[in-house]
C-alpha cells in the first residue's frame, strides 16, 4: 500500500469512528458533524482527483486505480449527508443556508451523486475506457452543481 492508500484508509477509519450513523450525528455537537462531512467530502475529493485527471487525459489511464477509486466514492458518496442536520445550520461552514431552506433539492442533489457515484464503479467493472471516461464527467458534473447551488464559492 501507498501512503496515499493508507492516508484514505486512515480518514476512512476515522470517519466511521466518528460514528456517521444518524443516531451517532444527532448525539454530536453541531462543529463535530460539520467536521465529519468535510472529512468525508475531502476522502471524495482525495479519490475523485486522480479520475478525473484521467478523463481529462492529464494522467495515463489506470483501470486497477478507477476500480479501487470508484469503489471508494461509492460509499462515500452516502456518507456525508447526515452531517447536514439542522443543528449545524448556525455554524460558520461553506454550507449556504440553501440546504436548510431547500432540502428537498438538496437531498435530490445528493441522491444525484450517489446515483453517478454508483453508476462509476459498475462501469469501471466493465473496463470500457471511454465509458468510464464519460461516467466519471456524468460524477463531476454531479458534484460541481451541489457546489454550485449549496456551497459558498471557494
Amino acid at each position: 500500500m501507498n501512503r496515499n492508500n493508507i492516508r484514505t484508509v486512515v480518514f476512512l477509519l476515522m470517519i466511521v469512528a466518528a460514528g456517521t450513523t444518524t443516531l451517532a450525528l444527532a448525539q454530536m455537537k453541531p462543529e463535530d458533524a460539520i467536521r465529519a462531512r468535510q472529512s468525508i467530502m475531502h476522502v471524495m475529493a482525495l479519490n475523485f482527483g486522480p479520475v478525473a485527471g484521467m478523463a481529462q487525459g492529464k494522467v495515463p489511464y489506470n483501470a486497477d486505480v478507477v476500480k479501487r477509486n470508484s469503489a471508494f466514492l461509492d460509499n462515500l458518496s452516502r456518507m456525508a449527508w447526515d452531517g447536514f442536520d439542522p443543528s449545524t445550520k448556525d455554524v460558520k461552514s461553506a454550507a449556504l443556508p440553501a440546504i436548510y431552506e431547500q432540502q428537498a433539492k438538496f437531498r435530490e442533489a445528493a441522491a444525484r451523486l450517489e446515483n453517478e457515484a454508483h453508476k462509476l464503479w459498475e462501469v469501471a467493472q466493465s473496463g470500457d475506457e471511454a465509458a468510464v471516461k464519460a461516467q466519471i464527467g456524468a460524477v463531476g458534473k454531479s458534484c460541481g452543481g451541489c457546489h454550485e447551488s449549496f456551497r459558498q464559492k471557494q
